[in-house]
């Protein structure tokens, strides 16, 4: 299993100046603001189940754009139906990082369905994802990497994480407006990517 902050800095770095980060509650905004502060990086904080919309509803409207979405499990299990939407709307831009380590950390270490015997990848697939894959062993990361870079969408990565409770690192503003604008600025300024 990967530990996470170095997963993510390992996906997010040298990172393509059309990659859009959509980040999930909890964890994973907690790993994407780890790897420092970035225009193109929106970090959900208190709407859990959101950012599979939002990240879906960027890809349809900034095809030109590569979207990367990376959600917990407790935030995909939460609304499974999401992915079914994401793969019907087959946006070719979009790429899911499920970051899976089978519990809910910040909420005392509870599993999550993927502890027994769920699995995303496989969901992912039945709803119709054109690109899935499943790591659970730690590898090199180059194959996954180009996948999520470059890869045909939807596609759909499930990566077992180690569950670990570590600091909270503070996305650049819980301010709703304020991030809001700034990552909308950034998105739609053509020098960005």
């Amino acid at each position: 299993m990967f530990q996470r902050r170095a997963l993510v800095a390992s996906l997010l770095e040298h990172r393509p100046a059309n990659m859009v980060v959509v980040s999930s509650l909890g964890n994973p905004t907690w790993d994407v603001a780890s790897v420092g502060d970035h225009a193109l990086n929106f970090n959900f904080i208190g709407a859990m189940g959101q950012a599979g919309p939002f990240a879906l509803g960027l890809a349809m409207a900034k095809p030109d754009k590569r979207i990367v979405l990376f959600a917990g499990d407790g935030e995909l299990l939460m609304s499974l139906g999401v992915l079914a939407t994401i793969a019907n709307q087959a946006p070719a831009n979009l790429a899911v990082v499920a970051l899976d380590n089978e519990s809910y950390v910040e909420t005392g270490n509870q599993p999550t369905a993927t502890a027994g015997p769920t699995d995303l990848e496989a969901v992912a697939r039945a709803c119709g994802f054109v690109q899935t894959r499943s790591v659970v062993e730690e590898v090199p990361l180059d194959d996954i990497r180009d996948m999520v870079w470059g890869g045909e969408g939807p596609l759909f990565v499930n990566i077992k994480i180690v569950a670990e409770a570590l600091p909270l690192v503070f996305p650049y503003s819980f301010d709703g407006a304020t991030a809001m604008n700034r990552f909308r600025g950034a998105v739609n300024d053509s020098k960005m990517g």
